[in-house]
């Protein structure tokens, strides 16, 4: 019998999942890019974001590479988010923004 709850239980908790508007993951790139706090500074059009801060970003059209250094390190009055974004959040921005970008 136990079992059996717990087969439901996990088949319930699959079909949760169908038919969510969102396809992005809780680390997207986008979901990272406005839970950041980036939109704030920056300009994405992509993301919506028209802060006017930090460089536009859709100007620059910074790499990947450029952008997970500047995340990491920060620089240039944009404070580092190494210790507050896992690696793998930092390159999920990074990534986005240079897909997107100047789009």
């Amino acid at each position: 019998m136990p079992f059996k709850i717990i087969v439901i239980a996990a088949l319930a908790a699959a079909l949760a999942g169908c038919g969510s508007k969102s396809t992005r993951s809780a680390s997207s790139g986008e979901d990272v890019f406005a839970s950041a706090g980036c939109a704030n500074c920056h300009t994405l059009k992509a993301a919506g974001a028209n802060g006017r801060v930090g460089p536009d970003l859709d100007q620059l059209k910074p790499t990947a590479a450029v952008v997970t250094r500047q995340v990491e390190n920060g620089g240039g009055g944009m404070p580092a988010f190494k210790g507050t974004l896992t690696a793998a959040q930092i390159k999920a921005v990074a990534n986005y923004v240079a897909a997107n970008a100047g789009k």
